[in-house]
């Protein structure tokens, strides 16, 4: 494992965190997307499949663990918690989030790099991880108030896979035959949404300001 493969890795477990102190701390999930939430779940759920079947070593595992089960977790206490659930912007959060899946479920059963059912399911998470952002950057359009820790959690997110894309760069040049252009292009698809985001996130740090997106 090369330091930004690691770097992407723990940029990664440092947004959930971020966002489960604020839901656990606060008691609020004011400003964070269910919709977006929702389809994380479902991406973890699609490409972990060899969680018990498959065994890379004691990292791996406990990483797929923590994302599986921190995922599900924070829909339960935006749906469920008796605090937490009021705090949802169930009015702001209105983008049809469903209609992202069939797109990447069809995406995924024409492109994968083998047919069968588990290579198109994560090929489909892949996919599907890449727009699952979207309801989420919308309602921050929307809502347009950002509070410090919603900013750093989607910031990290962002910042996540742009490490992974260093990564794959660092492993391109120095490991024979490593190629994979589904991880690849959805990996910058991915990144690129983030861009306005990243824009306006700096320029709030740099001004000493609060972060607002335009509407």
């Amino acid at each position: 494992m090369n330091i930004f493969r690691l770097a992407g890795d723990m940029t990664h477990l440092f947004s959930v965190l971020v966002l489960l102190l604020k839901i656990h701390t606060i008691k609020s999930c004011a400003g964070i997307s269910l919709k977006t939430q929702e389809l994380y779940a479902i991406v973890f759920a699609t490409r972990y499949l060899d969680i018990f079947t498959s065994y890379i070593s004691l990292y791996n595992t406990i990483m797929k663990l923590i994302f599986l089960g921190s995922s599900f977790s924070i829909v339960w206490y935006m749906r469920h918690h008796k605090i937490v659930r009021r705090s949802y912007d169930k009015a702001q959060d209105t983008f049809r989030h469903y209609i992202l899946m069939l797109p990447c479920l069809i995406l995924a059963l024409l492109m994968n790099e083998k047919f069968t059912f588990r290579e198109v399911m994560w090929a489909f998470s892949l996919y599907l991880e890449a727009v699952a952002i979207l309801p989420q950057l919308v309602l921050l359009q929307r809502t347009r108030n950002i509070d410090n820790l919603t900013g750093q959690y989607v910031f990290l997110l962002g910042a996540y896979r742009a490490l992974y894309i260093l990564n794959w760069i660092y492993r391109y040049f120095t490991e024979e035959q490593f190629v994979h252009w589904i991880t690849w292009i959805s990996g910058l698809v991915q990144t690129l949404l983030y861009a306005d985001f990243f824009y306006y996130y700096f320029q709030s740090w740099k001004n000493n300001v609060k972060l607002q997106l335009p509407a």
